[in-house]
């Protein structure tokens, strides 16, 4: 197993990424921590993951609070002695109001939104990690963006530039926490149609567009070189090889996911 007994901590556990890199994290012999706002969304993937042989735990933690992201690590390690993977899963910004609408017609406000949020949980999160891991000498922290994080893309609002700032942000956590053992690295891929959240970004873009949120989907995928979006499943079991010992000369980059939309 590729994380025979590591511990990591997953946040947005709830939704469609965040619970499948946990069952993931937990197959290959991980004990995983699993936390959300929803406890209820949260128990359900530790239920999961503990009736399949797996070891999870929930929690119900608001990772845009400092104080509960420091408790919250500070409880695993009470817990289990050490925290070696803290993988961000958090989508709290609403898509309606920030997606699908041209620059000129947006607010300030609408704009700053999922820069001020998305900055701010990725900091919280992994700062209060690598705090810990680079006491005990080794550790992965983890994030995820998708393809507007690189590429000029319209009415996306402050999305992009947002996921570009948590990718120069986990180079930040790289060049600093380094030398110390800590490794951080991105898993870039394309909007997933398997998640509640992609599907209101498409009909939003569609929308705008004037056409059906099939036809934009279709529009996207077409520009990848394998003709099809990323699959949520490919984005946990790469997440699980970067938290690994295998991908150790990995720090301060991006893992490629997108499937030829965008070529390094």
């Amino acid at each position: 197993m590729l994380l025979q007994n590591e511990t990591a901590i997953i946040y947005g556990a709830g939704g469609a990424i965040g619970s499948a890199v946990g069952r993931a994290f937990a197959h290959e012999g991980a004990e995983v921590f699993l936390s959300g706002r929803t406890l209820a969304k949260v128990e359900r993937v530790a239920k999961a993951i503990n009736s399949a042989g797996g070891k999870a735990k929930a929690f119900e933690v608001d990772a845009l609070d400092e104080q509960a992201v420091e408790d919250h690590v500070a409880s695993v390690i009470n817990a289990a002695g050490r925290v070696d993977i803290s993988f961000n899963a958090v989508t709290t910004v609403p898509q309606v109001g920030t997606q699908g609408i041209p620059l000129a017609q947006l607010s300030a406000e609408a704009f700053l939104a999922p820069i001020t949020t998305y900055m701010r949980t990725n900091f919280l999160t992994a700062r209060a990690a690598a705090r810990k891991m680079s006491e005990q000498g080794s550790g992965v922290l983890l994030m995820s963006t998708p393809e507007p994080a690189r590429i000029g893309a319209g009415l996306v609002g402050g999305m992009g530039p947002a996921w570009a700032a948590m990718e120069a942000l986990s180079r930040n956590l790289s060049a600093e926490f380094g030398p110390r053992g800590v490794r951080s690295v991105v898993l870039r891929s394309t909007g997933m149609p398997e998640t509640e959240t992609i599907d209101i970004v498409f009909g939003e873009h569609a929308k705008t567009m004037g056409i059906t949120p099939q036809q934009f989907q279709g529009f996207i995928e077409n520009m990848t070189h394998r003709k099809r979006s990323t699959a949520v499943s490919e984005v946990a079991e790469f997440a699980a090889f970067l938290a690994s010992d295998k991908a150790s000369g990995m720090t301060g980059t991006v893992a490629n996911l997108t499937g030829g939309l965008i070529t390094d």
